[in-house]
């Protein structure tokens, strides 16, 4: 006999709100309402995990919500603080400094979060452990951001939002892409090696104090242009993250579904052993990610907020809702869909983005046993 899936609870609630009651007053009534006070949190360091934003990107979610969740682990008398881990493209959050900057910028600080913002993989984003993966087929062990790891306690708190490869951006992501180091960022996405632009390259050998393999060498009739050996290299990034010059990159990108596959077992090396908790905003859903310096017009009217101790279950959640919903017109979804070469998949994601491939995530989230799929709503008004 099969065994039955476990069905996990996931709590959902609307934008609406009365007279005298702000958003995020109501945020906190429903992450209490789904259990978040049933966890010890007395004296113990808890990450809130968030995106902060790329600068010139207006789609990420609102310091101000940070700031509830972080006076309810106060209130439980947790010591919270906001991470995330440095980018491995270029950008405005490739190394710690750059990426407390954007976040300041951005309006999170700790008079508007109450909390310290920690960049949970150093300072060049080489500050990581390598967490065993449980049920892994893909990565043996994820290299997660130390901050993150030390921690007790684990909170996801997401924007929802479509990805141009991984089809939305949800819990897993926000968890499995967002808490990898460089390296890991590298493992997820990488299915070959970096490369150096030797326009770019200044011969500084700052790639080769970093790289583990001893891969790296200097072309000296080429003025000491760095070159990686592919006989070498294993491909763990922390060159990309050494350059200060963005002359080495790498642009062998895995399938979208092994990517999803990949995210899924980096979120299991981070919740798995710990109290964890997840909250997904579906707000402001842009077509891609916020990563971009900008923000396109959302795809989908703001649905509401959700929580739950599953990530699987709540990003399934927030995929029905988002499906039920209807496209906005002028929007990159919209428009795809009122061209005359318009081929309906009959799935918001991939009408929005047609190469992307989400489903396989939580297929894999599931099988490795992170969460379930199956959940009961519990809608509170």
């Amino acid at each position: 006999m099969e065994k039955s899936k476990t069905c996990s609870k996931v709590y959902f609630t609307d934008f609406r709100t009365g007279l005298g009651v702000s958003l995020p007053a109501k945020l906190q009534k429903l992450i209490k309402k789904a259990g978040i006070e049933s966890i010890d949190m007395d004296g113990k360091f808890v990450a809130i995990k968030m995106h902060f934003g790329e600068l010139g990107n207006l789609a990420y979610l609102r310091p101000n919500y940070a700031k509830a969740v972080a006076d309810i682990v106060k209130e439980q008398g947790g010591l919270p603080f906001l991470t995330d881990c440095n980018t491995l493209y270029p950008g405005s959050r490739k190394h710690a400094l750059e990426h407390m900057d954007c976040a300041n910028i951005n309006g999170f600080n700790t008079v508007t979060t109450g909390c310290q913002i920690i960049i949970a993989d150093g300072l060049r984003g080489t500050d990581d452990i390598a967490v065993p993966v449980p049920n892994a087929e893909y990565c043996q062990e994820a290299y997660i951001g130390r901050a993150v790891m030390d921690a007790d306690i684990f909170i996801s708190l997401t924007h929802f939002k479509g990805h141009e490869q991984a089809g939305f951006g949800g819990a897993i992501k926000n968890i499995g892409m967002g808490c990898g180091s460089r390296a890991g960022k590298m493992q997820q996405h990488n299915s070959g090696q970096p490369h150096v632009d030797t326009e770019l390259c200044r011969g500084c050998k700052r790639c080769a104090k970093e790289c583990g393999s001893n891969a790296i060498v200097y072309d000296a009739d080429n003025g000491n242009k760095a070159w990686i050996d592919p006989d070498k290299c294993n491909g763990c990034g922390r060159c990309i993250g050494a350059c200060a010059f963005d002359a080495i990159s790498n642009n062998n990108w895995d399938a979208a579904s092994l990517l999803g596959r990949k995210m899924a077992e980096y979120t299991a090396a981070v919740v798995t052993g710990r109290p964890c908790f997840h909250i997904s905003l579906i707000t402001d859903v842009s077509p891609n990610c916020d990563c971009h310096g900008e923000n396109d017009a959302p795809i989908l009217p703001d649905i509401g907020m959700l929580a739950s101790f599953d990530p699987v279950a709540l990003d399934q959640a927030c995929v029905d809702l988002c499906q039920k919903a209807e496209p906005i017109r002028n929007s990159q979804l919209g428009d795809n869909m009122a061209s005359e070469h318009f081929h309906d998949h009959g799935d918001h994601w991939h009408n929005s983005n047609p190469n992307v491939s989400w489903e396989e995530t939580l297929e894999h989230a599931e099988k490795i046993g992170i969460g379930s799929r199956e959940y009961e709503l519990v809608i509170m008004k």
